[in-house]
């Protein structure tokens, strides 16, 4: 089994034999990258249901489009870019639909709870990173949970490498800036 972990790789054929039409070699894509891709969106959208939804429509969209995946390129920002385009459009119907219809329940939350012995900032990170612009938000997930190099995260979103250096580092300003505040004040 491929190891899946943030900042390793996977079978550089499996891309390939499934663009050659091996349903095998696909269903192993998606077995190894759903677990990172579920994280990632996640994180993106903020809730499970979203998150599983632009994992799966992703899914279905790069097999419909695996004759478009250059042999020569990496499979995991191809990917990526296509799973962060699904996060964005979620996020922005949500956005729509909620001007419309003004719910009277708290959204769910995404991420663990807080644990009950010890400060968790897990909650306290998931809630500030909800109130980065998109484009931060996205930037720093992919360099700082899925461990991608500024290069990949360059093929993910199209982005120059110094605009996404400047989009991390604004995100970890604003992280340290109010995590800070939340200690100043217990």
């Amino acid at each position: 089994m491929t190891d899946t972990r943030p900042g390793t790789s996977i079978d550089p054929t499996l891309p390939l034999r499934a663009k050659a039409g091996d349903r095998q070699a696909f269903a192993q894509l998606v077995d190894v990258m759903y677990p990172r891709s579920l994280r990632f969106a996640l994180h993106m959208v903020g809730n499970r249901e979203d998150a599983e939804e632009a994992v799966q429509d992703t899914f279905v969209r790069v097999y419909h489009n695996l004759g478009r995946f250059r042999d020569d390129a990496r499979f995991e920002p191809w990917l990526f870019r296509i799973l962060a385009n699904r996060c964005r459009s979620l996020m922005e119907k949500r956005r729509r639909h909620a001007v419309v219809i003004q719910y009277g329940e708290v959204p769910e939350r995404g991420g663990p709870p807080a644990a009950e012995t010890e400060r968790d900032w897990t909650e306290e990170v998931y809630r500030i990173l909800a109130t980065l612009p998109v484009e931060q938000k996205e930037a720093f997930l992919l360099r700082h949970v899925e461990d991608m190099a500024y290069e990949d995260i360059a093929a993910v979103t199209g982005v120059g490498l110094s605009a996404l250096r400047m989009r991390v580092k604004r995100a970890c300003d604003v992280l340290r800036a109010r995590l800070s505040e939340v200690i100043r004040d217990e």
